[in-house]
């Protein structure tokens, strides 16, 4: 495998990072722009080794630290869209790509899909799972609680709640591998707190910012996938979102929630793999039941 490279930039004075694995397989037909992925608050740029393994042969597989995640610098109170659009911007740049491939996820699909709006001549082709578009005031009240544990200094218990409130727990929905990524997730709440200065703020700021995904979206070939348990924002939901971008494709994965890219995480690499390289979507997976569809409904062929 080729050796990862470390870069470091600056936004608006703020310190933040990205790493970029170079593709390590053959020129080939397959071949295609380098891929940035952008996850959750809590996902910085060492937790996407699935994308490594199935992207690594066709593309430079990009990952970041933007500014308040990971061992970037925190952000500054007050809105936050712009500057993160305008550090994505600073990797493109460094990176020496005229366009990249986008895939954001969660917290990372309001700001992939942010600077695909407005500046698409950049993205070649955007996917965006987990998409949450609506998050209702019990969903809040549930965060707020957890936010009053952890303001008590309760760690464990704010753990404990938060990762509830990100997960499908009906026992009548089955998930794939649900106590492991809830296990996981949990997990991961409790190493951010420990290991990172800024873990609370940008926990703060994911489950209480409202993200902007009105205003449509033209001109970018783009993917919308959701878990089809997901209680953050229902698929319904996720799909009437993906109809305002033009032209784009929507698929529910089977026995997941939120988070998909956990409980499914082969599946979803697979899929993201073929989408950025124009293959058919229906050999992304053999555990794929769910029939891809336009996002007006309509088969894929």
């Amino acid at each position: 495998m080729s050796q990862e490279i470390i870069r470091t930039l600056s936004v608006a004075g703020l310190r933040y990072g990205y790493r970029v694995l170079p593709r390590a397989g053959q020129p080939g037909a397959d071949c295609t722009a380098p891929v940035l992925v952008l996850g959750g608050a809590l996902q910085g740029m060492f937790g996407w080794p699935q994308m490594d393994d199935h992207l690594g042969p066709v593309a430079d597989v990009v990952t970041a630290d933007l500014p308040g995640m990971g061992t970037a610098d925190p952000l500054p109170p007050g809105p936050s869209a712009s500057l993160l659009r305008a550090a994505v911007t600073g990797i493109i740049d460094d990176l020496g790509a005229p366009r990249i491939n986008l895939f954001g996820f969660s917290y990372g699909a309001a700001i992939a899909f942010g600077c695909a709006r407005h500046d698409p001549g950049r993205i070649a082709r955007l996917v965006l799972g987990g998409v949450p578009v609506h998050i209702t005031d019990e969903q809040r009240g549930h965060w707020n609680r957890a936010r009053r544990r952890l303001a008590e200094g309760d760690a464990e218990g704010f753990a404990v709640l938060a990762a509830d409130g990100l997960m499908c727990l009906d026992p009548e929905r089955p998930v794939h591998r649900r106590e492991l990524a809830r296990r996981y997730v949990r997990r991961s709440f409790l190493h951010a707190l420990n290991h990172s200065p800024h873990a609370v703020d940008s926990l703060e700021r994911a489950l209480g910012d409202r993200p902007d995904f009105s205003g449509g979206l033209s001109g970018v070939p783009a993917l919308v996938f959701a878990g089809e348990h997901d209680t953050v924002t229902s698929p319904e939901r996720q799909r009437a979102f993906a109809g305002t971008i033009e032209g784009s494709r929507f698929l529910t994965l089977a026995e997941s929630d939120h988070w998909v890219v956990l409980e499914r995480s082969e599946d979803v690499a697979a899929l993201v793999t073929r989408f950025f390289t124009d293959q058919p979507l229906e050999a992304a997976s053999a555990r794929l039941p769910h029939q891809v569809t336009a996002a007006d409904g309509a088969a894929v062929t």
